[in-house]
């Protein structure tokens, strides 16, 4: 299995699935990756999540071929295994796991709690169909790795997803209306 078939990305962007027609659609979306209506750094989530979660996920990260960086506070290191970044000491510097999936986007991982696995993305650099594309590839290599569905929701609005990884359709999907009122 190929790069692309394993993580749902390739270098120019996405490997589109569904007879090669994108998840989701721009005009469908934008509203949902506008800065000033969903904050520039929406809240994604993986909910019910294990340290073995965590891991794979790590390890999704070391095999992709995605540029990443481990950071604890400041500091930049070799990716620990979940387990020891997990039972850090709550006084502990903060940690982030900083993954490009592709050169202009980043996506920043908070290892905090083995329940939940948060990161962010900043709308900012997922513009257009491009940047949906990249996204939906994104989220749908973490949910396709956990079986498990990966939800976005506006900054600071935890419970209300608008469009997220749906394991038992394969692909993302909308959660919400289209359009934010």
């Amino acid at each position: 299995m190929g790069f692309g078939e394993k993580t749902g990305l390739r270098a120019g962007g996405v490997d589109r699935q569904h007879g090669g027609m994108p998840d989701l659609l721009w005009d469908d979306v934008r509203n949902f990756f506008d800065p000033d209506l969903m904050g520039s750094l929406p809240d994604v989530c993986v909910a019910s999540t294990s340290v073995e979660d965590w891991q794979a996920v790590f390890d999704l990260v070391r095999s992709s071929g995605w540029a990443w960086e481990y950071l604890e506070g400041c500091v930049a290191g070799p990716l620990p295994p979940a387990t020891e970044v997990l039972s850090r000491a709550a006084s502990a510097e903060t940690v982030n796991l900083r993954v490009r999936p592709v050169p202009d986007v980043l996506v920043i991982f908070r290892p905090m709690s083995a329940d939940e696995i948060d990161f962010d993305v900043d709308l900012r650099e997922l513009q257009g169909q491009a940047g949906v594309d990249v996204l939906c590839g994104f989220l749908a290599a973490v949910g396709r790795r956990l079986d498990k569905p990966v939800a976005m929701t506006a900054e600071g609005d935890y419970g209300n997803p608008v469009l997220g990884f749906d394991p038992a359709a394969d692909r993302v999907v909308l959660l919400a209306g289209p359009r934010l009122s």
